[in-house]
């Protein structure tokens, strides 16, 4: 079993910064690529950003491209989003995701684990 433990998150201003961390713990795989996503209230989850298991690759939705950063420690097995520039619509539940490939998705669909959720809540 593989638990996804998620911190980080809360009340920021907007074109203020947070950073999200997820460690995984548990069975441990030898290649798991990394993903981010989030749900807003009344919408569909959608894919934020994904990394690679070397972290040489990374993936982002349109949306966060150049204000969110996707990371990686593997000596911790643990993922990070660091988010600048934050904006109202950025509000929702932040989910990380992992999946056994070496690349990363922006399929929901491909992650076998997921974390928590952490509520990012940006007001205006």
């Amino acid at each position: 079993q593989v638990q996804l433990v998620q911190s980080g998150g809360g009340l920021v201003q907007a074109g203020g910064s947070l950073r999200l961390s997820c460690a995984a713990s548990g069975r441990t795989f030898s290649r798991a690529s990394m993903g981010w996503f989030r749900q807003a209230p009344g919408k569909e989850r959608e894919f934020v950003a994904a990394i690679s298991w070397s972290g040489d690759n990374t993936y982002y939705a349109d949306s966060v491209q150049s204000r969110f950063t996707i990371s990686r420690d593997n000596a911790k097995i643990t993922v990070y989003l660091q988010m600048n520039s934050l904006k109202p619509e950025d509000t929702a539940v932040y989910y990380c995701a992992a999946r056994p490939y070496l690349s990363g998705s922006s399929d929901q669909y491909a992650y076998d684990y997921w974390g928590q959720g952490t509520q990012v809540t940006v007001s205006s």
